[in-house]
């Protein structure tokens, strides 16, 4: 299985050394890592790792809580493959099909940022979902924001739940990428979101989104 790792560390020599020591004596397979902050000497580090089916997240983590000033932030399953491209397969499918643009969008998104479901909603003070990824619920809860930017939320309802808002084009549209195992969106996950919806718009020639679903897909 693979998993995502969010770790916070001190950021000063010998610290990732640590981390990576400790996982591989656990015996995870570090695939990649990544840095998402530096600041104020501590950073938080992105691993994807993979680990054995019979055992538990758990196990994964235990030996890093024992690590001095290192805190686990998360840990959540993901089917993301490292090295791969997947944004570039996304925009190619758009340029193919761009009547699809937003349903490629939404049901691209949970894979590309290791999340669970994502919905495209039109509206300000209600909610109508113009398309939702296949593991989506039907009545999704979410909150009325328009944002002119990518956000990250917490939904009310569930307070382990997470989500990332974003704007698409100018017509009310916006997407939204929900996480129900893991922790919450950061600011450079929300600005790859940004870039991507950015990207996926050019690719359209223009900045309002095309026509999408005129009602909910499952499935």
């Amino acid at each position: 299985m693979l998993f995502r790792l969010r770790v916070s560390l001190p950021d000063r020599p010998g610290s990732l050394a640590r981390i990576t020591q400790t996982l591989g004596s656990a015996g995870a397979d570090v695939l990649q890592m990544t840095v998402l902050e530096r600041d104020t000497g501590r950073a938080i580090d992105e691993f994807t790792v993979s680990w054995p089916g019979d055992r538990s997240a758990d196990d994964l983590t235990e030996g890093l809580s024992t690590l001095q000033g290192v805190r686990v932030e998360g840990c959540w399953g993901t089917g993301a493959v490292p090295g791969a491209s997947p944004e570039l397969d996304v925009l190619g499918q758009v340029a193919r099909d761009p009547g699809r643009a937003v349903a490629t969008l939404v049901d691209a998104a949970p894979g590309l940022f290791h999340a669970d479901w994502a919905v495209a909603t039109r509206g300000t003070k209600s909610r109508a979902v113009v398309h939702a990824s296949w593991q989506a619920p039907t009545a999704p809860k979410l909150p009325l924001v328009s944002p002119l930017r990518p956000l990250a939320l917490a939904l009310d309802d569930a307070p382990t739940t997470f989500a990332a808002a974003a704007p698409i084009g100018l017509s009310w549209l916006t997407l939204f990428v929900v996480r129900t195992d893991g922790p919450a969106f950061h600011r450079t996950e929300l600005e790859r979101l940004g870039r991507l919806v950015d990207v996926v718009q050019g690719v359209l020639g223009t900045r309002t989104a095309p026509r999408a679903a005129k009602a909910p897909q499952h499935g």
